[in-house]
C-alpha cells in the first residue's frame, strides 16, 4: 500500500511539473503566437473574399481558390515539414518558414492580378506547412509528457483556435478599411516574431538518423499529397467525373503508393507507417477531418450568404460572430485542466456534439433570421464545440509517441486537418456552384440563394456527425512506443 508521504510527495511533484520558468513560458508564447497567426489569415481572408470579388472580379469558383491555395501548400507539405523538422533542426526551419511567410503576406497586399493573388496564398500555405508542425514539436520536444505537456498544447491550440476565430472580427475591420490589410497586418506581427524566436528558442541537432538516403520518399511524399490536394480543390471546377480528375487522383495514388513502397525498404523512413497503430493516432485524425472541414466550409457559406444575400457588412458578420470567437480564447486557461479531469476522448465526443448540433439548428434560418433566436445558439454552440475538440484532439494525436517522431506526429494532425479541409470544402463548393441558383443570369433572390447554399449547410453538419461516430467508435488497445 502506497503510504501516505509518498502520496504527497507524488502530488508535489505533479504540481511543481506545470510550474513553469520565463523561458518555457517565452518559448511557448513565440510558438503559439505563430499558430494564432496561421489561424487568423485563413479566417480573416475568408471574411474579405466578397470585397476581393469585388474589386478584381471573380466568382464563387475563382475565389474558393484564395481560400483553397493556401490549403493546397499547407496540405501538400505538412507531412514533409514535420519530418524535415525532425531531421534538419526545428529552430532552423521555424525561422526560415516564418520568414517566408512575412514576405508573401507582405507581396499579396501589394498585388492586383489575381493569379499572382493566389500565388501569394499558395507560397504563405507552403510556409505555414512547416512553421505549424515544427512550432508543435517544438513544444513536445520541450515540455514533458503529462500535465506538463498537456498544458502546454492545450494552450497552443487554442490560440490557433482563438486566432481562426477571433480573425473574422479582425478581418472585418481590417476589410472595412480595405481588403489588402487582411494580408498585410500579419507583416509586422511575423517579423517580431522572427526576432524573438532568434532569441527564445532553444538550438537543437539534427537528428541522427539524418542520412539523407530517403530522398526518394521526400520526393514522391511531396508530389504525392501535391497533386492529391491539387485535385481535391479543382475537382469542382474541372468535374468530378472528369478526366483530369480522375487522371488526377489516379497518379496521386500511384505515386504515394510508390512512396508508400520505398518507405518500407530503407533502413530510416521519411514516415513509420506503424505510428498510426499507436494509442489514439489513427482516430485523432479523423476526427480532425471532420472538425475543421466542416467548420472550414460552414464559414465559407456564411460569409457568403451574410454579406451576399442579406447585405451584412463585414464588420456587422465579424460581430455577430464574436461568441465564438470568444470562447475559445477564453477557454486557454482551463483547457489542460479540463483534459486532465475528464480526459481527452470524452471532451473530443462533447465537443463533436456540440458542433453537430450548432450545424443542424443552423439549418431553421431563413431568408429575415432573428439573431438571437435563430444565429446565436448556434455560433455559442459552435464556440463551445471548437473550444473543447480542437485542444483535446491535439493531445490525443500525439499522446505516447517518442521526441524523434513528434514532428512526425504534429505533421500527420495537420495534414488531416488541412486535406480534410481541402476535401470538405471542395465537395461544398461544387454542391453549391451545381444548384446555380440563378440560371439565367438573373437577378437572384434571397430564398433562392439560401436554398443554393442548404446543401452545403447539410453536408457540414454530416461531416461533424460522422466525425463524433468514429470518434465513439470503440477504442483498440494501447500499444507503447
Amino acid at each position: 500500500m502506497t503510504s501516505p508521504s509518498t502520496l504527497t510527495r507524488s502530488a508535489e511533484q505533479l504540481h511543481a511539473a506545470v510550474r513553469w520558468t520565463r523561458a518555457q513560458w517565452l518559448l511557448l508564447m513565440v510558438v503559439c503566437t505563430v499558430l494564432a497567426l496561421d489561424g487568423l489569415d485563413v479566417s480573416m481572408v475568408g471574411v474579405a473574399l466578397p470585397s476581393i470579388g469585388h474589386e478584381l472580379h471573380l466568382g464563387t469558383d475563382s475565389l474558393q481558390w484564395i481560400v483553397s491555395a493556401y490549403v493546397l501548400g499547407y496540405g501538400s507539405l505538412l507531412l514533409l515539414g514535420g519530418r524535415l523538422a525532425d531531421l534538419l533542426g526545428r529552430r532552423r526551419i521555424f525561422l526560415i518558414a516564418l520568414t517566408i511567410f512575412a514576405a508573401a503576406s507582405l507581396l499579396g497586399g501589394l498585388v492586383d492580378d489575381p493569379t499572382l493573388l493566389i500565388a501569394t496564398r499558395f507560397v504563405k500555405g507552403l510556409a505555414a506547412a512547416f512553421t505549424a508542425p515544427t512550432g508543435f514539436s517544438i513544444i513536445t520536444t520541450n515540455f514533458a509528457e503529462g500535465r506538463e505537456r498537456n498544458k502546454a498544447l492545450s494552450i497552443f491550440t487554442t490560440f490557433g483556435a482563438s486566432g481562426f476565430s477571433l480573425g473574422l472580427v479582425v478581418g472585418g475591420l481590417m476589410t472595412s478599411l480595405s481588403w489588402r490589410w487582411t494580408f498585410l497586418v500579419s507583416v509586422p506581427i511575423a517579423v517580431a516574431v522572427v526576432l524573438l524566436g532568434m532569441r527564445f528558442i532553444p538550438k537543437d541537432k539534427p537528428s541522427a538518423h539524418n542520412s539523407g538516403h530517403d530522398i526518394w520518399g521526400a520526393v514522391t511524399l511531396a508530389l504525392g499529397m501535391l497533386g492529391l490536394v491539387y485535385t481535391l480543390v479543382s475537382a469542382p471546377e474541372k468535374g468530378w467525373g472528369s478526366v483530369a480528375t480522375i487522371a488526377g487522383f489516379a497518379i496521386s495514388a500511384a505515386v504515394l503508393a510508390t512512396f508508400a513502397v520505398i518507405e518500407n525498404r530503407v533502413k530510416h523512413p521519411l514516415i513509420r507507417f506503424g505510428i498510426l497503430r499507436e494509442g489514439w493516432v489513427a482516430r485523432a485524425n479523423l476526427s480532425a477531418i471532420g472538425l475543421f472541414g466542416s467548420y472550414l466550409s460552414f464559414q465559407f457559406i456564411l460569409t457568403m450568404f451574410l454579406q451576399s444575400v442579406l447585405g451584412w457588412s463585414p464588420l456587422a458578420m465579424a460581430l455577430a460572430l464574436l461568441p465564438t470567437g470568444l470562447l475559445v480564447a477564453s477557454s486557454a486557461p482551463f483547457a489542460d485542466r479540463f483534459i486532465d479531469k475528464f480526459g481527452a476522448p470524452k471532451l473530443i465526443l462533447t465537443g463533436l456534439t456540440a458542433l453537430g448540433l450548432g450545424y443542424v439548428l443552423f439549418l431553421r434560418v431563413g431568408t429575415s433570421p432573428n439573431y438571437v433566436l435563430d444565429i446565436l445558439p448556434s455560433v455559442i454552440l459552435l464556440g463551445i464545440g471548437f473550444a473543447l475538440a480542437f485542444p483535446s484532439i491535439n493531445v490525443q494525436a500525439t499522446a505516447g509517441i517518442r521526441d524523434s517522431e513528434q514532428g512526425l506526429a504534429a505533421g500527420l494532425i495537420q495534414t488531416s486537418t488541412q486535406v480534410g479541409a481541402a476535401l470538405v470544402l471542395a465537395v461544398t463548393t461544387a454542391i453549391v456552384s451545381g444548384g446555380n441558383a440563378g440560371g439565367s443570369g438573373g437577378t437572384v433572390s434571397a430564398a433562392a440563394m439560401l436554398d443554393q447554399y442548404r446543401p452545403g449547410l447539410v453536408l457540414s453538419a454530416a461531416v461533424a456527425i460522422a466525425a463524433l461516430l468514429v470518434a465513439a467508435s470503440p477504442a483498440r488497445r494501447r500499444r507503447t512506443p
